[in-house]
């Protein structure tokens, strides 16, 4: 094992944490660990070496601008994926107290702006905070073929702050007593916690349990979810929901078709935005039997050794 020290300061290895990244061999089976010391970090991170472990010390922030409808070098938009302040396809990754940002504005005027693009197996991040707007934490590309390569990714006592589908992908995704923030857009729909692309052969997308939706948005002006791809899974367990959410709890996206496809479902939902009776009647609030279904080791096959 090797441990990196990052710090602006100079008193580390680095004074940069793509620099820290960088100086790890191609190859490398064992961990490497970098202790990242406070300060804001502005740069446009490409983390493709597997098993890392990450730690802040104090409060460190990850952060860069770029969005959708910036022009890239060939003057056309660089699109969503390019806009990720933080890529990371390196599989094994432990990631704590860190927080990932991307500063570019709201989607109505720079469209999408990511804050992490995650495509990796074995992804635990804990006590991390993630803040955009549009598209914050974008969980793997979908996968259009049948068998795919979706990661696993766990998050624990995290905080998510977005409005507009600020939770998307195609990857299996548990969120374990998380913050979930939806900001005021001022509008009559202030946005959509999630946007699963669930590929068709997995039988489980992303699972918020004992999760905190809250926001200062106007009573019933947030989704839960909508459907990015037809077999989106998306299932709250105990989780806390405030005003915010809309009495329905879910959306189409305009795709009726999807409605005999994909799979929205609460149990045990309190606070003032639960309303089981309300709720569209493609989506299901499950029995105890059902909700035993979508445990930490049920999601993950009972191998959950990696999220500890």
């Amino acid at each position: 094992m090797e441990t990196i020290r990052v710090s602006k300061s100079g008193s580390g290895d680095y004074t940069s944490v793509q620099a820290a990244i960088n100086s790890i061999p191609v190859g490398r089976t064992e961990e490497t660990h970098l202790i990242i010391e406070a300060g804001v970090y502005k740069e446009k991170l490409q983390i493709h070496k597997p098993h890392l472990r990450l730690y802040g010390k104090g409060e460190v922030r990850l952060v860069y601008d770029d969005y959708a409808l910036k022009l890239g070098s060939d003057g056309t938009p660089m699109g969503t994926n390019a806009s990720c302040s933080t890529h990371i396809t390196g599989d094994d990754i432990r990631v704590e107290h860190i927080i990932f940002e991307n500063t570019a504005g709201p989607g109505s005027i720079v469209g999408q702006a990511v804050a992490l693009y995650l495509d990796a197996d074995q992804a635990v991040f804990r006590n991390c905070t993630f803040l955009a707007a549009q598209d914050t934490l974008y969980l793997a590309k979908p996968k259009e073929e049948k068998l795919n390569t979706s990661g696993r990714n766990y998050f624990e006592h995290c905080r998510i702050a977005g409005d507009v589908d600020f939770i998307f992908g195609s990857a299996t995704a548990y969120f374990e007593e998380c913050e979930i923030i939806s900001l005021d857009r001022n509008m009559e729909i202030n946005g959509f916690i999630s946007a699963a692309a669930t590929p068709e052969d997995k039988k489980a997308g992303f699972i918020f349990h004992k999760c905190r939706l809250i926001s200062d948005a106007a009573a019933d002006s947030v989704y839960l979810g909508r459907p990015w791809r037809d077999y989106a899974r998306t299932v709250f367990i105990d989780c806390w929901m405030g005003g915010h959410i809309r009495r329905e709890g879910w959306n189409d996206w305009g795709k009726s078709s999807v409605n005999d496809t994909v799979q929205y479902a609460e149990y045990g939902s309190v606070g003032p935005g639960a309303a089981p009776g309300e709720r569209i009647s493609w989506s299901k609030q499950l029995e105890q039997n059902m909700k035993d279904n979508f445990s930490l080791e049920a999601v993950f096959g009972g191998d959950i050794a990696w999220t500890r």
